[in-house]
């Protein structure tokens, strides 16, 4: 596939949904960056999750415009990022308009179990309800699609392509 041009993607989802795998192997598909979030947060964010604290909108609002100003440098790319609630995605919409955004869905005891399989990772998981708790669902007037994790990494990836009419 020739990789498209002008296409920023933002993969979102509570903490272990898989962000992260389902972004790289999307990029990596469409042979365009990645990124993750987890690596624009600042240090005192992270020790907050480390100590099980959830961030606020105050931790949150310098780690998105970090995050946006990421996707605002790129021509295309792809950036896991948790992007929970609608002001959050509108923060990244103003770095790029033209965002696309794929929520990768699940129930909090898929999404739990998967999050408790990741150990040394600083978002421990008796922090993932309180992700659920935040989330908001994308609203009809954002550009984007949300997929059950269950599906299997290719399975979202061929969905997603499709919405997006990049389908082979």
């Amino acid at each position: 596939m020739q990789s498209p041009r002008n296409l920023s993607v933002v993969v979102m989802g509570v903490s272990g949904s898989g962000k992260s795998t389902v972004g790289a192997a999307l990029a990596h598909r469409l042979d365009i960056p990645f990124a993750d979030a987890d690596a624009f947060h600042p240090a005192a964010n992270i020790a907050k999750m480390a100590a099980g604290v959830p961030l606020d909108d105050a931790d949150r609002g310098p780690w998105l415009d970090a995050v946006g100003q990421w996707l605002a440098d790129h021509d295309s790319g792809v950036m896991s990022c948790s992007a929970l609630k609608r002001r959050y995605r509108d923060q990244l919409r103003s770095y790029r308009s033209d965002l696309a955004f794929l929520h990768l869905t699940g129930s909090p005891g898929v999404i739990g179990a998967r999050q408790a399989g990741r150990p040394g990772h600083f978002m421990p998981s008796s922090l993932v309800m309180s992700q659920f708790a935040a989330l908001e669902q994308l609203e009809p007037d954002e550009h984007g699609l949300a997929v059950d994790v269950e599906c299997g990494v290719d399975a979202i990836i061929e969905a997603f392509l499709t919405f997006l009419g990049l389908a082979a």
